[in-house]
This record gives structure tokens, C-alpha cells and sequence, in this order.
């Protein structure tokens, strides 16, 4: 038997996965047809090229303007 503590997300952890999804769709859609190419040729998959988006979002440093 498995123990599904381990699997299942607390009401935070839910929220920021689909936070991050609703970005990652609002991202994709604002980018050109000829960025998208580059990125689906670099990534693979649009999965791929998503993520690699967000996390460069992420881990970039925030400059309050």
C-alpha cells in the first residue's frame, strides 16, 4: 500500500502550480510565431519551452522599476 501524504498539495502548492501554468499559457501566447519555431526547435516540445520560460522568469532578479 501507498502512502499519498507525499502526493497530494496543500491549498498554497495549488495555487502557485496553477499560477504558474496560467503564466506559462499567457507567455506562450503573447510570443511571435517565429519565437515560438525557435523555442519548439530548441526545447523539443512546447512543454519544454514553456518551462524553460518560467524558470528563466523565476530565477531572474526582480528589478522594481
Amino acid at each position: 500500500m501507498t502512502d499519498d501524504s507525499d502526493s497530494t498539495f496543500s491549498e498554497a502548492q495549488a495555487s502557485v502550480l496553477i499560477g504558474t501554468a496560467e503564466k506559462m499559457i499567457g507567455i506562450w501566447n503573447r510570443l511571435s510565431p517565429e519565437k515560438r519555431a525557435a523555442l519548439l526547435a530548441r526545447f523539443g516540445s512546447e512543454e519544454n519551452a514553456l518551462a524553460a520560460l518560467v524558470t528563466t522568469q523565476l530565477v531572474a532578479p526582480h528589478n522594481p522599476e
